[in-house]
């Protein structure tokens, strides 16, 4: 048990715990752009978001690869799975944090988002004056847990169900997508670095599909809300149901590990 949860394992389990936490407050970007009637200043800010948290999903794949690299000789698929089984929980804790933090950061984000239309439009400008001793001490002031009057007057008779299993489905694929690819390569080790190229096309399928089908729907009703065409509420509640959805979808992701390994194990015979 010690030698499962090494020092590695360990910074990994917190690299993917950040990744995941990051990707999930993501979503209280849009909700702050239409808060403050600002959503082209949010949208860059979200975008920096995405960008950085799927550059360093992208990362993970040297790091997880070198617990391939490091397993006993001995029963190294069973290592290995385990230690892999626990990188996807700490994904499911990162998003559970995200949710947690929530509200907090929307009300950061929405202070975030109107100081940067004042800084016009500059990142780094923003970042310098967002980590002053000031401007610290006052985001604390905002730091508050989530509460049961956060869902009222939210209708979950509204929530499209159809869009939570798709969001559920591509975040389960874009979770494992990596780490499935990388055990693949034990499965069949002579097209080992088939198997382990085919991490890329997974994410970036998953990437693709969370664009197409999923960032426009937020986007659009972010939109309504600010020309007066819909509720924030809406907008909020829809917004909950994808976070929980991504939360199921981590879950989900402990079960297509192995099938999803054995599938790209699989594949590999007609592209080698």
């Amino acid at each position: 048990m010690l030698e499962l949860f090494s020092e590695k394992l360990i910074f990994i389990a917190l690299f993917i715990f950040i990744i995941h936490s990051i990707e999930t407050l993501a979503y209280a970007v849009r909700l702050s752009g239409a808060r403050v009637r600002l959503l082209a200043s949010a949208l860059s800010l979200f975008n920096l978001m995405v960008i950085v948290s799927r550059m360093a999903n992208m990362m993970q794949q040297s790091f997880t690869g070198s617990l391939v690299d490091n397993a006993p000789k001995m029963d190294t698929l069973a290592f290995v799975e385990n230690q892999y089984r626990v990188i996807i929980a700490s994904s499911t804790l990162g998003t559970m944090m995200g949710i947690l933090l929530l509200p907090t950061f929307i009300a950061l984000f929405s202070r975030a988002i109107i100081h940067l239309s004042e800084e016009r439009g500059s990142i780094p400008a923003l970042l310098k004056k967002g980590f002053t001793f000031e401007y610290i001490k006052r985001g604390i002031k905002h730091i508050h847990l989530p509460r049961f009057v956060y869902l009222k007057d939210i209708s979950w008779r509204d929530i499209p169900i159809k869009l939570f299993i798709i969001n559920m489905l591509i975040t389960a694929i874009y979770t494992i997508g990596v780490l499935s690819a990388l055990y693949a390569s034990l499965l069949a080790p002579e097209r080992a670095s088939t198997a382990i190229m085919a991490s890329g096309l997974i994410n970036g399928l998953a990437t693709i599909l969370l664009t197409i089908f999923i960032d426009p729907k937020i986007s659009i009703l972010a939109d309504d809300v600010i020309n007066q065409r819909g509720s924030y509420i809406t907008l909020k509640g829809t917004s909950l149901m994808m976070i929980t959805s991504r939360l199921f979808g981590t879950i989900l992701a402990q079960l297509f590990f192995i099938p999803g390994a054995e599938y790209i194990a699989w594949l590999t015979k007609f592209i080698v």
